[in-house]
């Protein structure tokens, strides 16, 4: 099978690429490097020995992308293109709403136009929005576009209901979405991992930069929660964990809309992580404690069950793991 990344140099469609190279796909990549860097494809040839063909074009391109998808001979597409940072789509609104959901319409009509006839989603978990944690978990069957508290959120949300209205218009066409809760680490290789250009959003790139002297210290935004040690709880996965779910997505895919959670089941607090960090790295970090985020809930994390029982994948790997591999690629790219 012949597979198109959607933002594949970045850090999730990289660690994808490599796990569909390794199970035998052909990848090709589509990105337009506003968020990732061209060096990448050599490391994915170091990693997996395929170096995937590199289309630089944007979604919002549609003869470009139509071009790409004509020319390619694709058996499916994954979609994972697109702004990702909570508090810049605060700012930017209109921004996100435009790239994220102009770029998956204008894919969306490339596949149509082109027979491309199976999707991979890239969506995420502030799809469940503020809602109260069940405790066995957040499951695909609970109400979603509830309370979601920024425009990052409401495009996957929206993005979702646009896969299932042109799913539903075309019949033959195939959808699965995967919701991600929170990818950390890197490739045990140390060659590729999350290195975001700019100011990073997520708490990992944030520990990185810290540790690399770039920022002064890492604010924990509230220590007083009503969780085991008073911050934030969350769902992290091992992005290669994640990348082997997308390779199972695509071998179990089935007709219609398919959605799945990808998550551990566990929750893990920042304290956790930074102390799981600082043992690996044998130094400290500096620290310091700041007022609660707005939108920010006390816990959440995945009831992963449906994916273990219909796509036959669970995560491997733990916490731990993720934070060595993580300083493995800090190390690697400094």
């Amino acid at each position: 099978m012949k597979v198109l990344l959607t933002g594949g140099t970045g850090y999730i469609g990289s660690h994808t690429a490599v796990e569909l190279i390794r199970a035998g796909y052909e990848v090709e990549i589509l990105d337009n490097l506003a968020n990732s860097k061209i060096e990448v494809l050599d490391r994915i040839f170091e990693i997996a020995g395929l170096k995937p063909k590199f289309h630089e074009v944007d979604l919002e391109d549609f003869s470009g992308v139509l071009g790409v998808l004509r020319n390619g001979e694709f058996d499916a597409v994954m979609h994972f293109a697109g702004l990702k940072a909570v508090g810049e789509s605060v700012e930017k609104p209109l921004e996100y709403y435009e790239k994220n959901i102009g770029g998956t319409v204008n894919l969306l009509k490339a596949m149509k136009e082109t027979e491309v006839r199976r999707l991979v989603f890239s969506s995420s978990a502030t799809v469940y929005g503020d809602q109260k944690m069940p405790e066995k978990g957040l499951d695909e069957t609970l109400v979603t576009g509830v309370g979601i508290t920024n425009p990052y959120g409401w495009t996957k949300f929206m993005i979702e209901q646009v896969i299932r209205d042109f799913v539903k218009a075309e019949p033959e066409f195939s959808a699965t979405i995967l919701r991600y809760f929170n990818p950390i680490g890197a490739d045990k290789s140390g060659l590729i991992g999350e290195d975001p250009n700019g100011i990073p959003n997520n708490l990992m790139p944030i520990v990185m930069k810290v540790y690399r002297g770039e920022i002064p210290a890492l604010t924990v935004f509230g220590d007083d929660y009503s969780t085991r040690d008073g911050t934030c709880e969350r769902d992290f996965i091992h992005v290669t964990d994640l990348a082997k779910g997308h390779v199972k997505a695509l071998e179990k895919m089935r007709q219609g809309v398919a959605v799945y959670n990808l998550g551990s089941g566990k929750a893990t607090s920042v304290k956790e992580i930074i102390a799981a960090f600082e043992e690996a790295a044998g130094e400290k970090l500096p620290v310091k404690y700041g007022e609660r985020r707005a939108g920010d809930l006390a816990v959440l994390f995945a009831n992963p069950e449906k994916a273990e029982r219909e796509l036959g994948w669970k995560t491997e790997r733990g916490v731990k793991e993720a934070v060595r591999d993580t300083l493995r690629f800090l190390k690697n790219s400094q």
